[in-house]
């Protein structure tokens, strides 16, 4: 789960291409969803998202897993079509439906050849799947205990255990304290009027995020838009998460866990994706742990001492502030000098910066491997829907490369000042000591 974490941090943190010569078209359906259409016509293909505030940070008091369970159901029958039915006719025209799914937001992919008849009829399995869901009580219930089990399962993994017990020491009382997968005993209450309530009250045209990027016209992508909405309820766009709080003062959690190593995880509350410091913040931790052997928590904590096989950091921006998060794994009894030497890096990252040499680096690894980050159309839809959810401006990927090369030590000093206090890190350590 760390890793998937600190993958979509680098994914909402990177452009598009350098080229930057991909079009996107922004407009907003008469039911108020808002659509962005980059058109591709290289290959017969074409890639939709429709994204939803809906993830878990939108849990109801005491129903924690209501979002998650809710999403892994759009798929499981809807519009009368059982999920067996709606499998085989994808397999049929060899399209694909996946989805996303995480603290902010909820979605639902699909692939799919643009030659006409394999199009049409996969659309119709997504229109039904967005607009249709049924829920079915035999499903429902399937799929509680699967979840369930799945979340019992992963209480046994300390990674697993390090990450809740952090967010939960990092958000306190905030939403995003909210655990993706939810809450066996909450699941296990939930029912299927629940399910439909979440479903109406978040799945709606108004809070729609549509993105099409293939080979399509912009006449096709608006009907495409126009049908996926138009049978969306129209419940009004949720009011915006509020604002985390820093914790006031340090915290350090130790856990017990029969694992061979310990999972040391620091953090504090980081930046929203909106966040001015942006670019100042996303360059400098390319320096400090983001940027793998180049880094210097690696150089620090590995080279130098052996402490660990690898030592990251990252930001993980979202909606409203997401975390900062530096986390490594050692030696049970070497946890407590490894965690030393990653504090006391970082407190001197914060109070320096990166060096002349260490920026210019990072400025030319960030800016010279475009390429290898628009390689497929499903790449790009990634991108466009990450710009779209979040409000990115239109011109985001044509300045990226100018706001990176932008970024000076100063800057760097400055933004780290601003977030992140070494004095009220949050601490999180798994393994077999536990408790102090």
């Amino acid at each position: 789960m760390r890793i998937e974490r600190f993958l979509t941090a680098v994914l909402l943190s990177l452009p598009l291409s350098a080229q930057a010569a991909l079009a996107i078209q922004h407009w907003q359906t008469p039911q108020g969803a808002r659509v962005y259409f980059a058109e591709s016509r290289e290959l017969p293909m074409l890639d939709v998202s429709v994204d939803f505030p809906a993830g878990s940070a939108r849990d109801p008091a005491g129903k924690a897993g209501l979002a998650r369970l809710t999403h892994g159901l759009l798929d499981q029958g809807a519009g009368g079509l059982s999920d067996t039915a709606i499998a085989h006719r994808l397999a049929d025209v060899g399209a694909v439906l996946g989805g996303t799914f995480d603290r902010d937001r909820a979605g639902v992919t699909l692939r799919t050849l643009s030659s006409a008849p394999e199009k049409a009829r996969a659309l119709d399995i997504l229109t039904r799947v967005l607009q249709k869901p049924d829920f079915p009580q035999a499903v429902v219930q399937r799929e509680k205990k699967r979840l369930v089990a799945a979340i019992r399962e992963a209480e046994a993994d300390p990674g697993t255990v390090a990450d809740k017990a952090f967010y939960q020491a990092l958000y306190g009382a905030h939403p995003y304290a909210h655990d993706e997968a939810g809450e066996p005993a909450a699941i296990e209450r939930l029912t299927r009027g629940d399910l439909q309530a979440f479903y109406r009250a978040h799945y709606s045209a108004p809070n729609a995020v549509i993105s099409l990027v293939g080979d399509l016209s912009r006449e096709e992508a608006e009907a495409i838009a126009a049908r996926l909405a138009a049978g969306l309820s129209t419940a009004p766009a949720l009011p915006p998460l509020p604002q985390p709080v820093a914790p006031a003062a340090a915290s350090d959690t130790r856990i017990a866990h029969p694992s061979a190593q310990s999972h040391v995880l620091v953090g504090a509350l980081g930046m929203a994706r909106s966040d001015p410091d942006y670019f100042a913040l996303f360059v400098g931790n390319y320096v400090l742990g983001g940027g793998g052997f180049d880094s210097r928590l690696m150089r620090e904590v590995r080279d130098k001492r052996g402490y660990a096989y690898s030592a990251y950091s990252y930001f993980l921006p979202m909606r409203e502030a997401g975390p900062f998060q530096l986390g490594l794994q050692t030696k049970l009894e070497q946890t407590d000098d490894a965690l030393a030497v990653a504090r006391d890096t970082l407190r001197e990252f914060i109070a320096d910066g990166p060096s002349e040499a260490e920026l210019a680096q990072a400025k030319a690894n960030l800016t010279g491997g475009f390429p290898l980050r628009i390689d497929s159309n499903r790449k790009i839809l990634d991108y466009l829907a990450a710009i779209g959810f979040y409000r990115l401006p239109l011109d985001y990927l044509d300045t990226w490369i100018g706001q990176v090369e932008a970024v000076d030590i100063a800057a760097v000093r400055a933004a780290f000042a601003r977030r992140i206090d070494p004095d009220r890190l949050v601490t999180v350590v798994v393994g077999a000591g536990g408790a102090r």
